[in-house]
Formats: structure tokens, C-alpha cells, sequence
């Protein structure tokens, strides 16, 4: 491609993501503050992060602390470690944001998971791009991540899960630009008969590393992102082995076992690994942390042949696995992971009725609510994409396929393995980069556009009508139920009108 050529393309690229992004930005930040109140989960993460700020460990408060610290009274924590269960990444980028804005403002709570949520708008966008060989369909991809609600409300609270999509999402990222990397290297050292029968020895690579450090970040946010070092370390290394194959590698696959697993353990699995334990820095380096004396209270006890602080450190871990191994508590708004993409049971994060006369909703009975609900629309076309998704990768070996399901499955079915666990529908925001992927490149190849030459105006026509309207109502589901995933005040009338399912209520 002549330079001139390359340089449009570029410039087009970006252009389509700024454009996508920016719109993003419209969706997650005007009245970021609203409500004025700590939503759901905020009540933990929110005051954790502040303390963790002031005091380099989550702190505990007096009885029903809330209401003075939404008035402003951030001081009233106690001088006493609290058991939280999460690492610290999460809160600590929540903490980044109140110190900022000011922990006074719910902006400040909620700034933090704008920005990530916008981010990951972003990132996708790039990404489709990358793993389609297409801009627009990048945009479309970074589209359908902007419009959809699950990811607005968690770009609008101070909750966790944004930060970690934004993380494997990263690293997804890093790994694709790996991948490409990897194979332009191997087109460039010549001759097969070089490298012997094994290949060349391509070594630890640097967005391998870079995807690494993004991976132990997400364990450090939630543990959850453990299932993506494995499942993007298997992806990467299937890269490797059909980069090898396709340079004509004699021995291809042997030799991505012999010279490309160990650097992508190392770069992957070790990095990760390590990057997770740099990250309880403030932990180790906090006497009065939770637990952080356990050791010293108790010889003899625990993996005696560590240094006290880690042996502590691991003590602290093993109460924080069997609290999620045996959280069975009821919950309304508890939801087996195989509701998950029908969206059958979403989270209410919170719910008022607002006086009318205070609020002038219009009505003798307001709603003002923030649901976290993902465009119906966008997951239900995704179970679709996945079902064809599935039909195609096992027929054609469809390869964008793959990597988007592997994303997918990492942020889904481990969550089948622990069907009596309180989990919640909002843990799919993981999920959402790989659908909107999934649906981008189904809607592909159901108009035929996959294949070499094919064009838009020689699409049946059919087929053209369809996905347009699909995208069209996309849009207009995005604009009508955008009031109860922002806290807007409205008419108790306009809020049932969005309760589609009775599982919604």
C-alpha cells in the first residue's frame, strides 16, 4: 500500500474510534454524579478506596456510616483494618478518582469507572479493527459496546467489574498486536531451510509481557481474571503454532511446544503472577493491614518456611477463597450464569420514588432507578452469534471467531462451576467486548461480506434490510431505556414500560 494510502487508512481509523469513543463519552458522563447517594456495591468499594487512600488499608466505620458520608463526613472511619474480600486494584483506581475530584462528590466515587468504561469503548473499537482487517467494522464492534447499558451503568458506579474488562480487554489487545507482530517476523527471516525443522526461536516478546502485566493487574482487581491468563495463554500459543505452520515450518507444532510455550508461560503465567503480588505492595508495607500480623501472632502456623509476610499474606488469601467458594447467601437479584446473555434477571443497583412535587417527573408517582440492564437487543443477538459462531468455527475453523469465543468462555463458563454461588448478571460486563465482537463478525458473514471481493451493494437485499433495521433498533432500545440506567426522575408509568420480563421487577 503506497504511503499515502497507508497514512488514510490510519487517519480513517482513528477518526471512526474518536468518533465512537466521543460518543461514549456523551452516553457515561453528563449527570455522572446522580444520585447523590452510594448505589449498590459503592458502599463497600467507594469507602474502601477512600481509606485505602488515607490509610494504605480498607478501614472499617461506625454502624450505618452512609448518610454522613454522602453529607461529607469522610472522616468517621475507624482506626481499624477491615476484612474486604477483593484485592486492591479495583480500589485503587477508584481511590485515583477521589482524590482527583474529591471524595465529597459522587463524581469522584464514579470518575474512575467512566473513564474505564470509555476505554473500553476505545480499546474495542481497535481491536475489531485489528482482528477484522476492518475499520468500520471496528467501529461497529466499539458501537455496540457504547450502546449498551450493562456498560453504561457500570461506566456510571464505583464498582469493580468495569475496571476488569477494561483489563482483559487490554490484554486481549496486546496479544492480537503480538500475534501480528509474531507472524510479520517470521515472514521476514527468510527461507524455511534456515530455521531447521522447529523454526526460529522467537523469545519472550514485549506485548506478551505487556498482556502479562495487564493480566495480573485483572487478578488484582478480581480473581476472576485468573481464567483469562489461561485461556489467552492457550490462545496465544495456538497463534504461535499457526504462525509457524503457515511460514512452512516442517515440524510446526512440535516446535511451538519446544521454543513458544515456556516464553508465553513465562511472559503470561509468571508476569501475571508476580504483577499480582506487586500489587498488595501497600499491604505489605502497612503494619496495621488486615492480618498483616497473623504470622507473627501465631508461630508454628500456616507455610512456616515463609517470611512472615507473605506466610500472613497467604493465611488472608485462603480466608479470602472460602469466602467465595461458600457465598450461597439468598439475594433478589442473585442470577445463574446461564441467564446471563438472555439478560433474565438484571441488577437493580437502586430505586426511589421521588416526591413529585421535589422532582417534577410530571406524574403523581415517580421512579427514578438505576438498573443494570444490557440492551436486550445487543444479548440477544449474541446468543444468536454464538450459536453460529459455534457452527462456523467447528465447519470453516473460523479463526476471529475463535479468539472472540475464547474471550467469551473465559469470562462465562467458569462461572458454570459454581451453581450454588451468589453471582450476578452484572459480572457479564467481562463478557461484552466478545460478544459485540461475535455479533459484529456474524452479521459479516450472514451478509456474506467474509468472502474475498465481496461488496455491500451486491448483498441480497434482504439481507441488507435486516441488518440495518437490527442496528437501527439497537439504537432506539439504547434511547429508551437510557432513563433507568441513568437515575433519571420518571413517571412510575414510563419505568413499567421498560419491565419487559416479569424477572426484570
Amino acid at each position: 500500500m503506497p504511503d499515502a494510502d497507508l497514512r488514510a487508512h490510519r487517519l480513517r481509523g482513528w477518526l471512526i474510534a474518536t468518533g465512537v469513543t466521543l460518543l461514549a463519552a456523551v452516553l457515561r458522563l453528563p449527570n455522572l454524579g446522580r444520585p447523590h447517594k452510594l448505589v449498590f456495591d459503592e458502599t463497600y468499594y467507594v469507602k474502601d478506596a477512600w481509606t485505602l487512600l488515607k490509610l494504605g488499608y480498607p478501614a472499617q466505620w461506625p454502624d450505618t456510616p452512609n448518610p454522613a458520608f454522602e453529607a461529607g463526613d469522610v472522616t468517621s472511619y475507624l482506626h481499624q483494618a477491615s476484612y474486604v474480600v477483593h484485592p486492591q486494584v479495583g480500589k485503587w483506581f477508584i481511590a485515583v478518582g477521589e482524590k482527583v475530584v474529591g471524595v465529597e462528590s459522587s463524581v469522584g466515587w464514579r470518575i474512575s469507572a467512566a473513564v474505564a468504561g470509555i476505554m473500553l469503548v476505545l480499546l474495542v473499537t481497535r481491536i475489531g479493527r485489528r482482528l477484522m482487517r476492518s475499520d468500520w467494522l471496528g467501529g461497529v464492534a466499539g458501537l455496540l459496546v457504547a450502546l449498551d447499558g450493562l456498560a453504561i451503568v457500570q461506566s456510571r458506579t464505583g464498582l469493580l467489574d468495569g475496571f476488569l474488562a477494561l483489563l482483559v480487554t487490554a490484554a486481549f489487545g496486546a496479544l492480537l498486536i503480538d500475534r501480528d507482530r509474531t507472524a510479520e517476523r517470521l515472514a521476514a527471516l527468510g527461507p524455511q531451510v534456515q530455521w531447521g525443522p522447529f523454526g526460529p526461536h522467537l523469545g519472550v516478546r514485549g506485548w506478551r509481557l505487556v498482556a502479562g502485566v495487564l493480566l495480573g493487574l485483572s487478578c488484582g482487581v478480581k480473581w476472576s481474571g485468573i481464567w483469562f491468563v489461561a485461556a489467552f495463554g492457550l490462545l496465544s500459543v495456538g497463534w504461535d503454532a499457526a504462525a509457524r505452520r503457515r511460514a512452512g515450518v516442517p515440524r510446526w507444532l512440535t516446535g511451538t511446544l519446544l521454543r513458544d510455550s515456556v516464553p508465553a508461560f513465562v511472559s503470561l503465567v509468571l508476569v501475571s503472577a508476580v504483577t499480582y503480588l506487586a500489587s498488595w505492595f501497600r499491604w505489605f508495607s502497612e503494619p496495621d493491614s488486615y492480618l498483616h500480623q497473623w504470622a507473627a501472632k501465631h508461630p508454628g502456623q500456616g507455610v512456616t518456611w515463609l517470611p512472615d509476610g507473605l506466610n500472613s499474606w497467604l493465611h488472608y488469601h485462603a480466608q479470602m477463597w472460602d469466602f467465595h467458594t461458600h457465598l450461597t447467601t439468598p439475594h433478589d437479584y442473585a442470577a445463574k450464569a446461564f441467564t446471563w446473555m438472555i439478560q433474565w434477571r438484571p441488577t437493580s443497583f437502586f430505586y426511589e420514588t421521588p416526591e413529585p412535587a421535589q422532582q417534577r417527573c410530571g406524574s403523581d408517582h415517580c421512579s427514578q432507578a438505576i438498573t443494570s440492564l444490557g440492551n436486550p437487543l445487543i444479548w440477544w443477538l449474541g446468543c444468536i452469534a454464538i450459536l453460529a459462531a459455534i457452527w462456523w468455527v467447528v465447519r470453516r475453523r473460523d479463526a476471529i471467531l475463535v479468539a472472540a469465543l475464547t474471550g467469551l468462555a473465559a469470562g462465562w463458563l467458569p462461572w458454570f462451576l459454581f451453581p450454588e454461588r451468589t453471582i450476578f448478571t452484572f459480572y457479564a460486563i467481562v463478557m461484552l467486548p466478545f460478544v459485540a465482537l461475535l455479533v459484529t463478525w456474524t452479521a459479516v458473514r450472514f451478509l456474506g461480506l467474509n468472502e474475498p471481493g465481496a461488496r455491500w451493494r451486491e448483498v441480497v437485499t434482504w439481507r441488507r434490510v435486516t441488518v440495518i433495521v437490527a442496528g437501527g433498533l439497537i439504537v432506539l432500545v439504547t434511547a429508551f431505556f437510557y432513563p433507568i440506567w441513568t437515575a433519571a426522575v420518571v413517571p412510575f408509568w414510563f419505568w413499567q414500560l421498560h419491565m419487559w420480563l416479569p424477572s426484570w421487577v
